[in-house]
């Protein structure tokens, strides 16, 4: 771990700040601050840092991606950049902290155009499907990862 308290960033993508609002249907009705509060809550009962950080444009989130080397960890959803980004990718490829790739959605059960993802290969897990809970899922899975050596996270994924 870069820190004796190990970080989490959560980076979400194009969109996202509408959670709650767009596509209830698809998305949920759960808002993005309250999301983001569920992952610091948790993150914070098993002794993680979780920051987060939405943007609409490609290049913020690269520069995130970029800023993520001082984390043991990096949930991202890239949204609609999942299927478009190189630079997303790249910039996956670029940090030594691992990533795990999260969508609210099965992208499997949507259009053709959303069933193929170019970041998935940058992470070492991907986890879809399940709304709000995909990203509790991530954050637990690095939860599980920290408790379990006091070694980087790249270690155990």
């Amino acid at each position: 771990m870069t820190s004796p308290t190990p970080r989490v960033l959560v980076i979400h993508g194009p969109n996202l700040n509408r959670l709650g609002l767009r596509e209830p249907e698809t998305y949920g009705t759960m808002d993005l601050p309250t999301l983001d509060a569920k992952l610091v809550a948790r993150g914070e009962a098993a002794g993680v840092v979780v920051e987060h950080m939405q943007a609409n444009s490609e290049g913020a989130l690269v520069d995130a991606i970029h800023g993520a080397d001082a984390h043991d960890g990096v949930i991202i959803n890239p949204a609609g950049y999942t299927h478009t980004s190189v630079a997303l990718q790249d910039a996956l490829r670029s940090i030594p902290t691992p990533s795990i790739e999260v969508h609210l959605s099965n992208l499997f059960s949507r259009e053709g155009f959303r069933q193929q993802s170019l970041t998935a290969p940058a992470c070492v897990g991907v986890i879809m499907g399940f709304g709000p809970e995909s990203y509790l899922m991530a954050l637990e899975q690095f939860i599980r990862i920290f408790s379990s050596s006091p070694s980087k996270a790249t270690d155990h994924v």
